[in-house]
Order: structure tokens, then sequence, then C-alpha cells
């Protein structure tokens, strides 16, 4: 605040309600470290252009300067668990076979056949091989992207002194996933994320989580405003009324770390400030224990005096969860069985470390289509103590005029939060192409990560074109 004239400096503004940081700080059982920690820091209140969302252009250049040169989860390493499997990762225009070659080596080979460029795996899938073998005429490549086999070899006694091995794209590995990077230059995935997120993931300990559910579709609006839409909770109170009763919304937590991640923290437990005095801690309790689908299991408690709805739900959370998974979680925060933790890992992913809402968001352009988004949800488990065997989930494809509540193992309200969400995507990609306005109009506060993203994205915009280099890619193997 500015001392002199009282008035706040921009980005100062918060709900006049008690704080997320508040709210948690009451909990029983406290929260960690990288829970219990604020990282804000205002980044102007300038319109963002809407033709990074409406043109060809801007999508394309993504393509050339952006998707390079950022490392992108390609899959779980419970995809590919014993050599041999492979999983196809498509992004945009480019493909990848990742592909698990040794007990302890994962690999991502371009997926093109060095002969004529046909893809050696089809696209979306995964499985198993020995080899990888163009479908077209025969050429195979070993599982490390040695050449194995010319059919016809006399006929191609020119490429004997040629490197002819599948050019491979850089891989990491943490926190159970697979990373990659096109660029042979880009920084380490630790240097690209930043020691403190380095050690938020450490503490989530999501090695040790499975993904039990996962599901895909697609949707007539630019990836970046698709993202974008589960940014921010300022929306939940005309976009998902329903929830708003047991849901601090307006006074969620934003925090955003150098260029490559950020967050929000939306507490549940609570009642919305703007329905201050209109519900009481057991309407709260209420408001999960409604319809089919109960966020408590079909349990309905009735508080006793003095009682906060919060404590109850993160007893019972902790209680319902140590039963279905087997798992011992006295030492888990309330915080982290209650709350929405949603970090945006740039460009494309988001992490939901939680327990009560252990997810995956993983949204990919159109190379066809700069209006159109794949986007996916994956529900994670944490693995059963006990050695109990988990299959990792298939993904289901839906269609463009199905909802997310149709698809098998969904929640069915959660698969209505899912639709009330991409619904208003339809609108604003189409509001956006009939707009006069040249830009969009952000919150200071509430919407500081969809400025934080937009913010990275001119980042690399300002850089020269970055294609995959194949004089950098011939190696020798």
């Amino acid at each position: 605040m500015n001392v002199e004239t009282g008035k706040l400096k921009p980005g100062e503004a918060r709900c006049p309600a008690e704080t997320t940081q508040e709210i948690i700080a009451r909990d029983k059982v406290a929260a960690p470290a990288w829970a219990a920690s604020e990282s804000y820091e205002y980044l102007g209140s300038e319109d963002i252009s809407k033709e990074r969302y409406t043109t060809a252009e801007f999508a394309q250049g993504e393509f050339d300067r952006m998707w390079t040169r950022t490392w992108q989860m390609a899959c779980r390493e419970e995809h590919i668990p014993d050599v041999g499997d492979y999983y196809v990762y498509d992004l945009g225009p480019y493909s990848f076979v990742v592909t698990r070659s040794g007990e302890d080596q994962i690999q991502a080979h371009f997926n093109s056949c060095l002969h004529r460029g046909t893809k050696l795996k089809p696209s979306g899938t995964a499985g198993f091989s020995n080899n990888l073998k163009c479908p077209f005429h025969g050429w195979t490549w070993n599982l490390d992207g040695s050449l194995k086999e010319i059919p016809e070899k006399w006929d191609f006694s020119h490429t004997q002194d040629r490197k002819m091995c599948l050019p491979e794209a850089r891989v990491e590995r943490l926190g159970g996933f697979v990373w990659i990077n096109m660029d042979p230059d880009a920084p380490s995935l630790a240097e690209y994320l930043g020691k403190e997120i380095m050690e938020h993931m450490k503490a989530w300990k999501l090695e040790d989580r499975y993904i039990y559910l996962h599901v895909q579709k697609s949707y007539p609006a630019n990836w970046k405003l698709t993202m974008e839409a589960f940014m921010e909770a300022y929306h939940v109170g005309d976009t998902h009324p329903q929830v708003a009763p047991a849901n601090g919304d307006v006074n969620s937590q934003y925090d955003w770390y150098e260029d490559h991640v950020d967050r929000f923290i939306s507490t549940l437990g609570v009642v919305s400030p703007k329905l201050y005095g209109k519900y009481s801690e057991q309407d709260i309790v209420e408001n999960f224990t409604m319809g089919d689908s109960s966020s408590m299991g079909g349990q309905k408690p009735q508080l006793k005096d003095g009682e906060r709805a919060r404590q109850v739900m993160a007893d019972m959370f902790r209680n319902m969860f140590e039963t279905a998974t087997k798992t011992d979680l006295s030492h888990v925060s309330d915080t982290e069985l209650l709350d929405t933790y949603s970090y945006t890992f740039f460009p494309n992913l988001f992490l939901f470390p939680g327990i009560s809402l252990p997810m995956i968001y993983r949204f990919r352009p159109d190379a066809r289509d700069h209006r159109r988004t794949i986007y996916e949800v994956m529900f994670m488990r944490p693995r059963p103590k006990d050695g109990t065997e988990v299959e990792t989930a298939e993904v289901e494809i839906l269609e463009d005029h199905q909802s997310f509540s149709e698809a098998v193992g969904m929640d069915p309200g959660f698969g209505h939060i899912l639709d009330q969400d991409t619904d208003n995507l339809y609108a604003q990609q189409e509001g956006l192409e009939a707009s006069a306005k040249p830009g969009i109009t952000l919150g200071d506060y509430q919407e500081i990560r969809v400025r934080h993203f937009e913010k990275t994205i001119d980042k690399y915009m300002a850089m020269g074109p970055k294609l995959p280099n194949w004089e950098k890619l011939q190696r020798d193997c």
C-alpha cells in the first residue's frame, strides 16, 4: 500500500475475507512448507492481444519457436514398465515413439522412418514391440534407435557411410513422468522448473501413484483458451454455482515461480466469501453429501456444536482414503486431503498433487486447426503399500457431443463440472473472433496465472525459429 495516499498499489488488492493461508493455519494436521507459502508478484495490467487465440500465423509461430524448445510430459513410466513397451506422444505436427529400450533406459525417437518418412507407430497408440519396423517397406530399427535391417539392402549401398540411427529427443524422468525436449541445447529439466518446484515435486512423491482413469476429448477452441479456463477460481460463482457453498473461490491463492510454473490453492470445506452469512457449517457438509455422487462416499455427518465443517470433512476424507488405498495417511496434512492445488507446468501440463483430487490435465494443439484442442484428464491413486498389483488405465476418447460424465469410471458430479468448464469455450472462441476489441482484460491477482502463462509464450515467440535440426540430431549408435 502507498503509505502517503493510503491507496493500494496495482496487484495488491485481495478479496476482503480470510485468506487461504489463514484458513489452512487453523487445520488440525498442519500444512507442509510447500503448501504454507506464497509466491506472487504483480506483472502488469495491460490487455492481452486476441490474435494469439484467433490466427493460424500465431499458432505456427508457437510450433516453430516454443513447442520445439520446451519440456513436455510425454507419458508416465508406468505406461512403459517393461523393455519393449512403447507409447506414442503426438504434439501438433511432431510425433515421438517413447520406448523402454533397456531396464533403466527410456528413449524418445522421432516417429518417422528414415526411408520415406512413414510413421513407425500409429498416432495415439501404445503397446509392446521387439523393434521399430516401418509398415510401408519394412525398414527396421532396434529399440535403441540403431538400424537393424534394410530390405533389399543391395539397392542402398549409398547409405553405408551415413548415420542411419533414429534421431531422438532428450529424455528426463521426474516424479514418475517421462519428459521430452526436442532442443539439444535446452537447459536441464531441473533448471527449467527451478529449485523451489523441484523441492515441491520431491515432497509430492508422485512416482508412488498410478493412473486409474484417463479420458480425452477435443474442443473447438484454441489450446491456450482451453488451458486458461482452468487457471483461476474467479469463474466458480457463475460457472459452477452448485459448489460455491463449500468452496473458497474468490479468496483462492495465486502464485507464480519464474517462467515455467504457477499455481493456485482453492480451499474446500469453507463457504465462498460471496455467500457469507447465508450458509451454516452444517450446510457446507450438506453441499458435499447431496446427490448420488457424494464426495464423502454417501456419508451424511451431523455436526456437533462448535465443530467446523472443514475439519470434520478432513477427518472423514482421511479415513475414507486410507480404506480405499490401504495406505496410512496420518502424516498427510488436512489441506492436502481437502484442497485443490493446481500447478501449471509450462507449456501444457497441469498437476494436482493433493490427495482428494490427484489429477493430471494435458492440453495439445491440433496441428490442422488452430481453433481446436485435445484435452486429457488423468486421475491418480497412491500405489497400495501392501504390493497389490495395479493396472494403468487406457485412454477413453469421447466424441464432441459426449459429456465427461459418460466416461466409464468418472464421478458424474465431477464430469458435470468439467462440462461446465469446457462449455464456456465454444462461446469464448466465437466471441473473440467476433470482438471489435483487440485484446482481453485480466484481473491483476485472480488471473495472474493467465498473464504469467502468456508472458512466457511471448518470451518464446520473441526468439527465432528452432526447428528440429537433422544435422544436430544425426548420431552414432
